[in-house]
């Protein structure tokens, strides 16, 4: 059992930048690739960045390449720490915004067209507005 905890939502401009953070805790961690979600109202909900198992490969949706950085950080099997760095914000880039993990043997690999997720946390809602 994993858990999942996201941090550094607000309202910022346009123009503006944030960074998520997510802290995971369980064990395991190491065999997971850990994904940010996000979903808008009345939108469906879209996978926009994740980064492998391993730490050294990212993944990122066409929405917000370029202008988004995943990054990683893990202390031990047990605890990580996942940031979104969000720079250049936009109105379309307002939702909740979720840290989820899946489990994997490619380590050095993710997809953010994955699906089925194993464990995520509550969200952090991202508010982009003048």
């Amino acid at each position: 059992q994993l858990q999942l905890v996201e941090s550094g939502g607000g309202l910022v401009q346009p123009g503006g930048s944030l960074r998520l953070s997510c802290a995971a805790s369980g064990e395991g961690l190491d065999w997971d690739a850990i994904f940010w979600f996000r979903q808008a109202p009345g939108k469906e909900r879209e996978g926009i960045s994740c980064i492998s198992a391993s730490g050294s490969n990212t993944h990122y949706a066409d929405s917000v390449k370029g202008r988004f950085t995943i990054s990683r950080d893990s202390r031990d099997n047990a605890s990580v720490s996942v940031y979104l760095q969000m720079n250049d914000l936009r109105p379309e880039d307002t939702a909740i915004y979720y840290c989820e993990t899946k489990s994997t043997f490619v380590l050095t690999l993710c997809d953010v067209r994955a699906q089925s997720m194993d464990f995520w946390g509550k969200g952090a809602l991202v508010n982009v507005s003048s």
